[in-house]
Formats: C-alpha cells, sequence, structure tokens
C-alpha cells in the first residue's frame, strides 16, 4: 500500500507517556512527607489523665495557631509543655491572638482537678478574645 499506516512497524513514533515511574516516585515522596510531617509535629506530652466522654474523638487535630494548654492533677498549668500562671497564660494567649486572629486553644486537664480550675482557665482564655477551644477528652468504651 502506498501511503497507508502499516501494522508492526518499528518506526512509527510513541505516541503514549508511561506514567507508572511517575506515580511511583510521588508516592514514595508523598510517604516520605508524612512521616517525616508528624514527627516534627509532635506535641510535648504533659502526663494528664483525660476524664472519659461519649461524643469524644480519639485525638483533635492542631492548626499551627493553637494553643496547648494542660492542667495536671496538682492544678498546675502548662501552655505548651512549659510551665505557666494564669496572669502569664493570658499575656501569651492576646499574643498569639494579636498575631493571628483564628488562635484556637485545647484545654488538656486531668478528670481529677476541681471543675472550677478548668472554668477559671477558658474565662482566662475569653478575656484574651480565644474564643474557639476545645477540651480534650479521652473515648469511653460504649456497650450497647
Amino acid at each position: 500500500m502506498a501511503g497507508g499506516a502499516r501494522q508492526g512497524d518499528d518506526e512509527t513514533p510513541i505516541t503514549d507517556i508511561n506514567v507508572t515511574p511517575l506515580v511511583d516516585v510521588v508516592l514514595v515522596l508523598l510517604i516520605i512527607l508524612m512521616v517525616t510531617a508528624t514527627a516534627i509535629v509532635r506535641q510535648k506530652d504533659i502526663p494528664v489523665e483525660l476524664p472519659e466522654a461519649e461524643t469524644g474523638d480519639a485525638k483533635q487535630k492542631e492548626q499551627p495557631t493553637t494553643l496547648a494548654v494542660s492542667i495536671d492533677q496538682e492544678g498546675q498549668i502548662y501552655l505548651d509543655a512549659e510551665k505557666i500562671s494564669l496572669d502569664g497564660l493570658r499575656t501569651k494567649a492576646r499574643e498569639s491572638r494579636e498575631k493571628d486572629p483564628e488562635t484556637r486553644a485545647i484545654l488538656n486537664a486531668d478528670a481529677r482537678i476541681p471543675h472550677g480550675q478548668v472554668v477559671k482557665v477558658i474565662d482566662v482564655l475569653r478575656q484574651a478574645n480565644v474564643i474557639k477551644f476545645a477540651i480534650n477528652v479521652r473515648p469511653s468504651d460504649l456497650e450497647e
């Protein structure tokens, strides 16, 4: 055939792009990113016994603008694993709120402390205009 396409011709150009190696490389990079990101963002833990709640999540996801406030069983207050007073917490919360209006707080309070101590900390956060906060709890085992 004078100008027709022949099948099995080795001189025809390759018109398909094989993306399998590209997908492999991207997935490996994604796995490396996920592993290193979790190692970098780990929260410094203060040993507290979280109260149980049937509606609680196993762990709250933290944002970069999140204040991690903890109250241990003796009633000591910590901000990002550093001991702090109520006035110091108020000052740091205000500074954070001025830098980022979307500042949030996660409160890790020991189940054995009086309710009034938690209310004081929440009040200090609200005085600093940190109105978005969550109380971290341990999910309870539901029996049906």
